[in-house]
């Protein structure tokens, strides 16, 4: 018996050392953006802390120059909460290191209906997206002239939407479409905005909390090409065990801002959930054609 209390005392005190160990490996030696003007792309109040808490306290600290917004397509108003919702992801967004409530942009149009059976027009936001951040695309288009973008750097879900969501997984086609029009009808051209996009993971791997980091590692370095530093073919991001900017940061930012949301099961996704300790994003290739 003593054994093996011994055995998981030793556990207790290697594993969360060594995961401790590679965050400050990957936040060191790991390819990262700087300098950059960043929109995470969201479809509800509380996907940033659900989801993107560890890109987006690591891409808003101040040392990386980076400017990072939100944008979120709709209010999570299926339970009549919009209003509360809205000043909750504010909270939330300064919470996890963003420069100004202003940061947070929250569009509410009959076409993007928080639901979890409907599907967004990709058409319709890829044109959102070309009026907020490359309003003369058409003068560009007719110019000859190089696309343009107000932002550098698009970050939302992928495919699979992390949950299957139809609102998350129309954010990735809705976002491949506007870094499309960007460069349509400029074959060769790459366009001015890189997609990042958050990757899927299977539901074990989901609920494996940091423990999840090998893997994901693992998955990076197999797949992930590196030929373009100033454009990371994938990125990993990791929140801390303490201190600010760890993952009691990503929890203060559901657990105190989305108070409206922190029914039980929620304490159980914050705390297992992989997302809340290990972020890796994919590059979209995306050209002219």
């Amino acid at each position: 018996m003593m054994d093996w209390l011994l055995a998981l005392g030793v556990v207790a005190v290697v594993i969360p050392t060594l995961y401790l160990y590679t965050v400050s490996v990957v936040a060191t030696r790991f390819p990262t953006l700087q300098n950059k003007r960043i929109c995470l792309l969201i479809a509800h109040p509380d996907d940033e802390a659900m989801f993107f808490a560890p890109t987006v306290l690591a891409l808003a600290r101040p040392e990386t120059g980076n400017h990072v917004k939100i944008l979120c397509l709709s209010s999570g108003d299926a339970d009549g909460l919009g209003e509360t919702r809205k000043r909750e992801l504010a909270k939330s967004g300064l919470t996890l290191g963003l420069r100004k409530a202003d940061d947070v942009f929250v569009v509410e149009k009959p076409e993007f209906p928080d639901s979890m059976t409907a599907t967004w027009d990709a058409t319709a936001i890829s044109s959102l997206l070309c009026a907020a951040f490359a309003p003369q695309l058409s003068r560009s288009r007719d110019s000859g002239t190089a696309p343009m973008a107000s932002i550098d750097v698009l970050i939302t879900f992928d495919a699979g939407g992390v949950s299957g969501h139809p609102n998350h997984i129309s954010l990735y086609h809705g976002a491949k479409a506007f870094v499309a029009a960007l460069v349509a009808g400029k074959a060769g051209w790459a366009p001015p905005v890189d997609l990042y996009t958050l990757a899927t993971v299977p539901l074990v791997r989901k609920y494996a909390g940091f423990l999840d980091v090998g893997a994901t590692l693992v998955s990076w370095a197999i797949g992930t090409q590196m030929k373009d530093k100033k454009h990371p073919g994938g990125l990993v991001f990791l929140t801390g065990l303490a201190g600010q900017g760890s993952i009691r940061t990503a929890w203060k930012a559901m657990t105190t801002a989305h108070k409206s949301q922190m029914v039980w099961f929620r304490y159980g996704w914050i705390i297992l959930s992989r997302y809340m300790y290990v972020n890796n994003l994919k590059l979209e290739k995306i050209k002219g054609r």
